[in-house]
């Protein structure tokens, strides 16, 4: 008889003990999820790595364009901004300059009365200042004894003796018999005696001479062109702290009798030279020269210097010179 074949021993299963923790048991037939996602093979690894390698590198790229695209447009902005600013700073500037300009303009326009001004006190100064040592102050009497005075100037001079024109209105009491006293006087220096010589009642004329020699000459203007109506014409006196005084005017109208100016004179001036504004001398100063018969307030006539040669002064070539 066949025998049976040995069987194996069965062991019993013993369950584990309370409270023992162990791995869980497999589900029969189902793979794990570790194995299903983690790569069990070098290859898989590998590849693994290499996907999460050109995924991150995909993701820097894609982060610094995004960088880069928002870093152009911040610098777009600024330098919108920028040019923007410099466009209207530069605005701002010629705006600025305009209005300087303009502020200039206008200083400048309400500056001119004020230079003017000072042109004509500078013009007035050095005409005294010039004029000064050829002018004296006339100092005498008229017929009534009363007090007359006026002003001379220079018309020659040598070495011992000067010649002087002045207002024969002055000098009047002088030409007769008996004669009052004639001094002439200059700023702050002692008066001096001197002689009328010739006279010419018609034009307001009359000649003195003074016994001191070398005296400047204050020479007249070419009469070739006359003075213009309107130009600026100056009377001097020999009153005067500073060597003299002066008035200034303008003239009204030119003619073969002489000027008519309206220049403020008193009677400390009648004599004078009138003055064109280089200083040379136009005319004589009178209060009382009338050719047209009368006379007005504030508008004078003034007889040409050469008139003196017609009987105050001998003039070799028709007109006074120094070597009259």
């Amino acid at each position: 008889a066949r025998r049976a074949p040995a069987r194996a021993p069965v062991v019993a299963a013993t369950a584990p003990a309370a409270g023992a923790a162990g791995p869980p048991a497999p589900i029969p037939g189902r793979t794990p999820a570790r194995y299903r996602v983690l790569p069990r093979t070098l290859l898989g690894i590998t590849s693994l790595i290499l996907a999460l390698a050109i995924g991150a590198s995909f993701s820097g790229v894609v982060l610094y364009s995004y960088y880069q695209y928002r870093l152009d447009q911040t610098n777009d902005r600024v330098n919108t901004l920028i040019s923007g600013y410099k466009k209207q700073f530069q605005n701002a500037e010629g705006r600025l300059a305009a209005q300087t300009s303009q502020a200039k303009s206008q200083i400048q326009a309400q500056l001119v009365p004020l230079q003017q001004l000072e042109a004509q006190a500078q013009t007035l100064t050095e005409l005294v200042k010039q004029a000064g040592p050829s002018l004296f102050f006339v100092r005498t009497q008229d017929q009534n004894g009363q007090p007359s005075v006026g002003s001379a100037f220079v018309v020659a001079s040598n070495p011992t003796q000067s010649l002087l024109l002045t207002s024969y209105t002055t000098v009047a009491a002088a030409t007769q018999s008996p004669a009052p006293q004639v001094e002439v006087q200059q700023g702050a220096a002692l008066p001096v005696t001197v002689t009328v010589r010739t006279w010419d009642p018609a034009h307001d004329l009359a000649l003195i001479v003074l016994d001191r020699g070398g005296l400047p000459v204050l020479y007249p203007a070419p009469p070739i062109p006359p003075p213009a109506v309107g130009e600026r014409v100056f009377a001097l006196s020999g009153l005067g702290a500073a060597g003299g005084s002066i008035s200034q005017g303008a003239v009204t109208e030119v003619s073969a009798d002489g000027i008519e100016h309206n220049t403020a004179i008193s009677s400390a001036y009648q004599g004078g030279p009138l003055l064109d504004s280089s200083g040379r001398v136009l005319a004589v100063t009178s209060r009382a020269y009338a050719p047209l018969g009368f006379s007005s307030d504030g508008v004078w006539f003034a007889p040409y210097i050469n008139f003196a040669c017609q009987k105050v002064l001998d003039c070799p070539n028709g007109s006074i010179s120094s070597s009259t």
